[in-house]
């Protein structure tokens, strides 16, 4: 039985020679195809029976990209974005802000965490308050004892040329001040270097040996055994207890002033010293660091004599601590890093000082030289002659009553000189 159309043979020599295989020019004829409707309608000309196929895409009206109501309805894609034909949605701005506050928060976070753990490591604990004798007991408040040295650490040659510090290799405190800040307010008290004072027994820590107590001008106590003994002396002579220490030399305080780019000086009359190096003349100054351990350092010229200097050294750190608050400062890397840097290195402070604690010794000297507290010298009766010299004698009965409203924490009302 031929099975071949057209009575083609299996061997392709019989019937009308055309179909497959055939060496006829005619061709063979065309065959219809099945086109599928998986949906269920029935394309036209597609018999019922080829529903159900694949390919639902080749059905009534469906083109690629365009729905039922042709380029731009549901379904078209182009344009768009892929999927089911919505819009892309809008950017969430408030997600966006949201990362970007936390990120903002997170960097700020580590920055300040870096940065208090790096000051923090530069702080020389140096100083051991531990080794005081017979101390006071505590008051109201907390108690610094600040002192400004004529240490030349670390100067070279020709910055003690250009600072005027001479070649001395001895350390003497150039200025002393109680700084007090309790629950009344905060009060500056500065301890004149010449009061004749009693330096009392004391066992040298590093030496070892008895020092026996004595009549001495205040800064000897200093050149005597250094800061413990310092501070043994200022507690015995006024009964308030030091509760922290905090010292700075002479290169830590110019190069201070040098990297806050300088501080403003405003004088009403000229102001001339060859012994320190101060010239001014009567007006405002922009002070660089030279300049200004020149002013605080004047003793021949200051109105006053040694008060009168330590009234200047007191309006000379009234506008360094308000410079060093400024907001360019403060907000400015660049100038906030090296000098903090520079007064870290330079600052010795006792063994128990955080650098938190520093920083609250700093805001109440700062709200203290602002005008928020009490500036005063210790209350003086006047002038005597001592074996070192003439010297400034203490008026007890008005020290007493001062150190008595300290430790109380109550508002100062003693008058100083």
């Amino acid at each position: 039985m031929n099975e071949w159309p057209q009575g083609l043979s299996n061997d392709g020599r019989s019937g009308d020679g055309y179909g497959r295989g055939s060496r006829s020019a005619r061709p063979e004829g065309a065959r219809v195809m099945p086109t599928v409707d998986p949906g269920g309608v029935r394309a036209p000309g597609v018999p019922a029976q080829n529903r159900g196929g694949y390919d639902a895409g080749y059905s009534d009206g469906q083109v690629y990209g365009n729905g039922p109501g042709g380029p731009g309805g549901p379904g078209d894609d182009y344009g768009r974005g892929y999927g089911d034909g919505d819009a892309r949605p809008r950017p969430n701005w408030a997600r966006r802000i949201k990362w970007a506050v936390l990120t903002l928060v997170v960097v700020l976070l580590v920055t300040g965490v870096g940065t208090y753990f790096w000051a923090d490591g530069k702080l020389r604990r140096e100083v051991d308050l531990g080794q005081v004798e017979d101390r006071p007991g505590s008051g109201e408040g907390t108690t610094y004892l600040i002192v400004g040295s004529d240490s030349r650490e670390g100067l070279s040659s020709e910055d003690r040329k250009r600072l005027k510090t001479g070649s001395g290799t001895g350390k003497l405190t150039d200025s002393m001040m109680i700084l007090h800040r309790g629950p009344s307010g905060n009060s500056m008290v500065s301890l004149p270097r010449d009061s004749l004072i009693t330096i009392p027994e004391f066992t040298g820590s590093s030496s070892g040996r008895r020092i026996p107590a004595q009549q001495q001008k205040l800064n000897a106590a200093y050149a005597i055994e250094g800061p413990e003994l310092l501070v043994r002396t200022v507690e015995y002579n006024t009964g308030l207890k030091i509760d922290h220490y905090a010292e700075i030399g002479f290169g830590g305080f110019a190069g201070l002033v040098d990297s806050l780019g300088g501080v403003e000086m405003c004088f009403d009359k000229p102001v001339k010293d060859k012994n320190s190096g101060a010239d001014f003349q009567e007006g405002c100054h922009e002070l660089d660091g030279a300049q200004a351990l020149a002013f605080v350092r004047n003793r021949y010229n200051a109105e006053g004599g040694d008060l009168g200097r330590t009234k200047n050294q007191q309006k000379l750190l009234s506008a360094l601590a308000n410079e060093s608050a400024t907001p360019s400062t403060v907000l400015n890397p660049f100038k906030l890093y090296p000098a903090m840097g520079t007064g870290l290195d330079a600052l010795i402070v006792d063994k128990d000082m955080s650098l938190y604690e520093l920083l609250r010794m700093f805001w109440a000297m700062k709200g203290v030289s602002g005008g928020d507290g009490t500036q005063m010298n210790m209350p003086i009766a006047g002038n005597v002659s001592s074996p070192a010299g003439s010297a400034l004698k203490w008026d007890m009965t008005r020290v007493k009553q001062l150190v008595q409203e300290l430790k109380d924490g109550e508002k100062i009302t003693v008058k100083g000189d």
